[in-house]
């Protein structure tokens, strides 16, 4: 809504254009027009005038009624606009102290009306940012027209590929996740590829053969195959605990060393996430409940990253871990409004098999109140506000969640300090008195290299916490007496 009373206050922005429009219709309404409908809407002031201070001033029209027919004559002419996305209520004459202007409010196109372009090109078609119109990149077009489909991305079945794409250890292991989560569920007993045609990861082609599906593709396939289809494909999971470090841990696709599919690399993340977050001490019983809802909702928040990337898209998906922060970053955009998304009721999710696939293990919120309950989750933690960035020139979403706990903030500035006590404290509540462990089993634990892992096990051995015996492959550690 605009307050015409106080005009002079506005200034041209992502959302609002002034022309003075005093020779008639002027003909950059429709790279401003297809400019807001693929990016955010916005409104657009004609015979408003923007003076040299940037200040909004009415100048007025000397024939509104005409340059109104005159637009939904040219908006309704398929070879200049492809998709009119307007109603009736949406362009007004509205008459300020004598002066008439018009205010035409345009609504962000639904994805599967975008993008909207002009002239009959796909090379006309704008988007917004800041003040002014860009004309979009032959990537950003395609990345709006594979949003677009009715069917989503993941559906897609890859004829030129067989069933040896599948890495079938991660199979076997999200079978087994499966088994734990949803005892005696009727495809238990089925064979692996039957098992897949039923979960979505193998589809029909057009000669009644089974093929992989690009949902199938990502979950369950090699690395080395999954570029195949996705050139630009990389997941990549940084830990950033020491300033002088560029990264103290990370995990990415493409070393060869394990699969580099969607699924691998979900649980290999979310365990270092888990073993990052601080865990309260809580008994049911005698059972002590590490779950917390800050735990629930980094993996919502996890998952709606990895279903909504774009995996077209380049860059690639990017995780990291800070001290007083975590990031999710992917290529693509919000496929719908960003205050929407958050108010919740919405779920239109880019890889809807792949949504199905991790629901299937109780994994992720279909209903579309996952985002405003990562939200709700931080806010009542008291961890400050979560951030949405959507980059449109490179089609990317970067969500950042704050982790600054209350009673962190009279501790220590100094990073490295605060990062070998968490990973001291979390060797110290995994072992148990009376046993011994092995270094590779608190790597395990803790998510981090062996080698890592020895240079806090030699500071609780020196500090006298722990005891160690044996050497090399056979030592061990305990706790001291």
């Amino acid at each position: 809504m605009i307050d015409f009373d106080k005009l002079s206050e506005y200034k041209e922005n992502n959302r609002l254009e002034a022309k003075k429009a005093a020779g008639g219709l002027p003909n950059s309404i429709w790279s401003t027009y297809s400019a807001f409908a693929n990016t955010d809407g916005g409104v657009i002031l004609l015979g408003v005038e923007e003076n040299s201070d940037k200040e909004l001033n009415i100048a007025g029209l000397v024939n509104p009624e005409k340059m109104v027919a005159d637009f939904w004559n040219t908006i309704n002419n398929r070879g200049k606009v492809n998709i009119n996305i307007l109603s009736n209520d949406d362009v007004k004459i509205i008459d300020i102290s004598g002066k008439k202007i018009i205010m035409i409010t345009v609504p962000r196109a639904a994805r599967m009306e975008s993008p909207i372009y002009l002239n009959n090109h796909p090379d006309n078609t704008y988007r917004r940012s800041g003040e002014g119109d860009y004309r979009c990149s032959k990537e950003e077009f395609l990345s709006m027209l594979r949003d677009n489909a009715v069917k989503t991305q993941d559906m897609l079945v890859l004829e030129n590929m067989d069933n040896s794409v599948f890495n079938y250890d991660t199979v076997k292991a999200y079978r087994n996740r499966l088994k734990i989560t949803r005892p005696d569920h009727v495809w238990e007993d089925l064979p692996h590829d039957e098992f897949l045609y039923k979960l979505g990861a193998i589809g029909l082609g057009e000669n009644k053969t089974r093929h992989p599906t690009a949902a199938g593709l990502l979950m369950f396939g090699n690395d080395y195959e999954i570029v195949r289809e996705y050139g630009n494909y990389f997941l990549d999971y940084q830990e950033q605990f020491d300033i002088d470090i560029r990264w103290t841990d990370r995990i990415y696709s493409s070393t060869g060393e394990w699969s580099g599919n969607i699924c691998d690399f979900y649980f290999k993340v979310i365990n270092r996430l888990s073993q990052t977050l601080k865990v309260p001490f809580k008994l049911v019983g005698n059972t002590r409940i590490d779950d917390t809802p800050v735990h629930k909702a980094v993996r919502e928040a996890f998952v709606n990253c990895l279903v909504n990337s774009d995996y077209y898209g380049r860059c690639g998906l990017v995780v990291k871990r800070k001290l007083n922060e975590i990031t999710f970053e992917n290529p693509g955009g919000f496929r719908v409004p960003i205050d929407l998304a958050i108010s919740g009721g919405v779920s239109d999710p880019r890889n809807s098999v792949l949504m199905k696939m991790f629901n299937m293990l109780n994994i992720g919120e279909r209903a579309g109140s996952g985002i405003p309950n990562i939200f709700n989750v931080w806010s009542k933690e008291n961890l400050g506000v979560p951030r949405y960035e959507e980059t449109m020139n490179y089609s990317r979403t970067k969500l950042t969640l704050p982790i600054e706990y209350a009673s962190d903030k009279s501790k220590t500035s100094d990073k490295r300090a605060i990062k070998t006590s968490d990973k001291t404290e979390l060797i110290l509540d995994f072992i148990k008195k009376g046993k011994k462990y092995k270094t590779s089993e608190i790597a395990d634990m803790i998510a981090l290299s062996p080698a890592r892992t020895r240079v806090y096990l030699k500071e609780l051995v020196d500090s006298g916490t722990l005891k160690s015996e044996g050497a090399n492959k056979s030592k061990v550690y305990y706790l001291s007496d």
